[in-house]
């Protein structure tokens, strides 16, 4: 990590750096929102909320998309790191829920 945090040294590596963040989110919410929409076919799932069933996806998710991407990237990971990824999760589960409520409502106005 102290590698990462070495190279932003700029405004051009920091905007790499949040592009790079943006694309994890992305990449985790995609996987959510597909595990989530699988799962819900599952009668016992199904009768637990939407919005829980997706938070505990992406705590699952976004920390193992965080640990594969740090080992296809040769990176050390710390326990902060995945702490880090933890708390991304959150905001992951937020993206993918309204997500789905965006594509949901767009459905319901162009298709009546």
């Amino acid at each position: 990590m102290t590698e990462i945090l070495a190279k932003i040294g700029g405004a051009e590596e920091a905007a790499a750096l949040a592009g790079i963040i943006m694309a994890f989110i992305g990449v985790c919410a995609f996987f959510t929102t597909v595990v989530t929409e699988g799962l819900k076919s599952i009668r016992p799932v199904n009768r637990m909320p939407t919005k829980l069933v997706c938070y505990i996806v992406a705590l699952v998710i976004t920390p193992l998309v965080f640990v594969a991407a740090m080992a296809y990237m040769d990176q050390p990971v710390e326990w902060f790191m995945v702490f880090a990824s933890f708390l991304a999760s959150f905001v992951v589960a937020k993206v993918s829920m309204s997500g789905w409520d965006d594509i949901a409502e767009l459905t319901t106005r162009l298709i009546r």
